[in-house]
């Protein structure tokens, strides 16, 4: 189905969706509203799978290797855990068991010997913190971390990554130009200059460790991957959860915590008179609140905000807050991408929130995080207690490209507080 067979259907269907509506059919407009929904569906799958085929006939095929690599030996090994320019499954998995293995205190075979070396030797070359202890968690399973982690706080789903080795500076537009102005031959343009701040990210060392028992070890390798990867999800979730929402940054002379990205909650509250702090009294949070709150996002970052809020504080005030004719404003969604939404924004639930704060914003816009060393592990053995600690070590920094893409609504500082 091409583009103009797709809008000729869609057309269609909307005009008999249309007339079932006004005929007073709403379970017949319901259903055909739901069949458009499924069109555009289809044909955006449609589109992405044919522009994706069309990349790959530019490409061409891959080269034959002039040589082949000797069994066990990655070609060559790069910092994913798995083989660079090479699709062999057998060798990704070869890895992954050899990983497994070394972690849960098993004998390797000659292969998975060498496998695992030449992994991780060239990774220890080329990161920061090279360690005789750490080990390169397999691509799979690095892959499945962050999945969880994103599943349990939306905030780092929306975020923007990037995976640069090293420090990484992004720039920031901080003056906004005027507009052009009409003008005559005779009359010189006035120039305006531009002014761009930079935003370093570097590194802040995140760290959680798992204690195993050595019965626990006994188990399988693909169980005892799932209980790893599980436990480091959601422990390293919630700290980047909470470091991109109250992340202190870098300290100073006088500080004592440890360096950690800049959060969005703490870029806001120091800003001046705090222009996109809204704040609201304790059970009385209203409809008028919400909307001062965004109108202060820029326009041009609309697209693509959501509002972030505690499960509770979904639920428990955002979900009762009604209009001047006491109509609710939030409308749960069926859907399932969000739980719902206010004046059409999607509603996330964020647990890394504090109680009673509120974030509006458009995080994919107004905040960068850089990975610029992705997650290795690393193994210590308690003889006497006959446990195992894994402690997931990642470099990690982050920080607010514009406030103006954020509005946060804070409960009141109490009198005297």
């Amino acid at each position: 189905m091409n583009y103009e067979q797709y809008k000729e259907m869609r057309g269609a269907l909307l005009k008999e969706a249309q007339a079932f509506l006004d005929a007073g059919n709403v379970a017949e407009a319901k259903a055909k509203r739901e069949e458009i929904e499924k069109l555009d569906t289809n044909f955006e799958a449609a589109a992405r799978e044919n522009a994706n085929l069309a990349a790959l006939q530019k490409t061409g095929i891959v080269k034959q290797p002039k040589s082949a690599a000797p069994t066990g030996v990655l070609t060559p090994a790069g910092e994913t855990g798995e083989a660079e320019g090479s699709t062999d499954e057998a060798q990704a998995k070869l890895y992954r068991t050899a990983f497994a293995k070394t972690m849960m205190r098993q004998g390797l075979s000659a292969d998975e010997t060498t496998c695992f070396n030449a992994v991780n030797d060239k990774f220890k070359m080329q990161t920061q913190t090279a360690a005789e202890h750490g080990v390169l968690i397999p691509n799979t399973m690095r892959e499945q971390i962050w999945m969880q982690v994103a599943e349990t706080h939306p905030i780092l789903q929306d975020v923007l990554k990037t995976f640069v080795p090293g420090s990484l500076t992004i720039p920031q537009d901080t003056d906004e130009m005027k507009d052009g102005e009409w003008t005559d031959e005779a009359t010189e343009a006035v120039g305006d200059d531009v002014g761009f701040a930079k935003l370093e990210l570097s590194g802040c060392e995140l760290v959680k460790a798992v204690t195993v028992s050595w019965k626990m070890r006994k188990m399988s390798i693909d169980a005892f991957l799932a209980y790893v990867t599980t436990k480091i999800a959601e422990k390293m979730g919630n700290a980047l959860a909470k470091a991109i929402l109250n992340g202190k940054g870098k300290p100073g002379e006088a500080d004592t915590f440890k360096a950690q990205p800049m959060g969005i909650l703490t870029a806001l509250a120091a800003e001046a008179t705090t222009p996109q702090v809204v704040t609201y009294e304790a059970d009385k949070l209203d409809y008028k609140t919400i909307t001062s709150a965004r109108a202060k996002i820029k326009s041009a970052y609309s697209s693509g905000c959501a509002i972030y809020a505690k499960s509770a504080d979904v639920w428990n005030v955002l979900a009762n807050i009604v209009d001047g004719i006491k109509r609710p404003i939030f409308v749960p969604d069926p859907t399932g991408q969000c739980v719902g939404r206010l004046f059409g924004i999607p509603v996330k639930e964020e647990d890394g929130l504090p109680v009673g704060t509120f974030l509006i914003g458009n995080v994919s816009a107004g905040y960068a995080m850089n990975v610029n060393e992705d997650m290795t592990m690393y193994k210590e053995e308690h003889v006497k207690a006959r446990t195992a600690d894994y402690m997931g070590y990642a470099i990690i920094d982050g920080g607010v490209l514009t406030t103006k893409a954020f509005a946060a609504i804070k409960l009141a500082a109490a009198p005297g507080a």
